[in-house]
């Protein structure tokens, strides 16, 4: 079943009502913390999530915003289909340039996307601090196929990490189709796992070496 949160366009309601949420805060940072992303970010996050399922209005059938800071959601919701939603929140300060944020693992994503009611979200906010003012100037809130690989890539940990190449440059697809996007990945891991094959060579070869030195080595 397709959302019909993303595939009716009622998403970018909810972006632009997040940014006025956000714009609307009065200060929340002090001069201490204004220095620090992640208190920010913490402090952006626990403001969403208070506010977040009135934001979603009549759609949300149910609601949770209490999650471990390693679990794949920060928040998560269920709608009116039945259809379930992790959203993964990701923060970034524009003054402080390139950004290459981890989304989730690839075998964790396909795991998820066993099931077709389910669906992988991601919020983005990029903004900009003047004194202790938070300033929210770009919010996406998507869910992770409609983002271009133009824009995403794989970091090596674990079986693979989907990472935003860079949280500036964020090209969003709307509308665009699971299937395709998932057949997408499966393609870009095709390529990403030999060139890691060939990357462990090496380190085997460099440590043969190594080895072999200290066999020629006295003891001391």
């Amino acid at each position: 079943m397709r959302s019909r949160l993303f595939y009716g366009g009622e998403y970018r309601r909810i972006e632009a009502e997040i940014a006025k949420l956000l714009n609307s805060q009065p200060d929340f940072l002090s001069v201490r913390t204004a220095d620090s992303t992640r208190a920010t970010g913490d402090a952006i996050q626990e403001i969403l999530a208070d506010k977040f399922q009135a934001l979603l209005g009549g759609i949300c059938k149910e609601y949770s915003a209490d999650f471990a800071r390693r679990a794949m959601a920060d928040l998560a919701f269920k709608d009116t289909d039945d259809i379930y939603y992790v959203v993964d929140v990701k923060t970034h300060r524009k003054e402080q340039g390139f950004h290459m944020p981890n989304l989730t693992s690839v075998e964790r994503l396909a795991r998820f996307y066993e099931d077709d009611m389910n669906c992988f979200v991601v919020l983005t906010v990029s903004y900009r601090i003047e004194g202790t003012k938070v300033t929210a100037e770009d919010v996406h809130f998507v869910p992770i196929e409609f983002l271009s690989w133009k824009c995403l890539t794989i970091g090596a940990l674990g079986w693979g990490q989907i990472q935003i190449a860079n949280s500036d440059h964020i090209d969003v697809v709307p509308e665009y189709s699971r299937k395709k996007w998932m057949l997408e990945l499966c393609d870009t891991l095709f390529e990403f796992y030999p060139h890691e094959i060939s990357k462990i060579g090496k380190r085997i070869d460099h440590f043969k070496k190594i080895r072999e030195r200290w066999e020629k080595k006295a003891e001391s």
